[in-house]
């Protein structure tokens, strides 16, 4: 029989897992990301994953080693001091006539719809440094974000 007829098993054809990509840079957290972060390792090495089926203890098991890999790299960063946008700050700003709130924090801490975007975005990168009443380049176009306020996150 012809090498091409035969079909040694259905796992040749199935697409490869990879591990969970690892945002590239520094791994900055703030307290309340830190204490995420434990919290979720934690929970995961809790699971018992000899009570899964196999593919979902293997996702399991990604999951937790990309957790382990952000727990033990994860740098605190010290609290800001409020006068310019910083890691740790909440920035109150003006786009496009509208006015907005965001939390700088960590990759893994970010989430837009609660009002927290990563340290790595374009736009914290944007306004980084910048202090209230200044106004910074943004997607192309000249002092398009306007810093209004500025004040410290802290949350634990």
């Amino acid at each position: 029989m012809s090498v091409a007829f035969r079909r040694e098993s259905d796992d040749e054809h199935m697409e490869p897992k990879f591990e969970l990509p690892i945002p590239p840079g520094p791994n900055w957290v703030t307290a309340r990301g830190l204490r995420l972060t434990r919290e979720k390792v934690e929970a995961m090495e809790a699971v018992d994953t000899a009570a899964m089926e196999e593919e979902a203890g293997k996702k399991h098991k990604r999951e937790l080693r990309y957790w382990r890999t952000r727990l033990a790299t994860a740098e605190l960063r010290p609290v800001a001091d409020g006068e310019a946008v910083a890691f740790g700050t909440r920035v109150t700003y003006r786009f496009n006539r509208q006015e907005k709130s965001v939390a700088i924090v960590g990759d893994d801490e970010a989430d837009p719809h609660e009002g927290r975007i990563s340290f790595s975005s374009p736009l914290a990168r944007a306004m980084m440094d910048a202090e209230v009443g200044e106004s910074v380049d943004f997607a192309g176009k000249v002092e398009a974000v306007e810093i209004i306020e500025i004040e410290v996150v802290r949350e634990a």
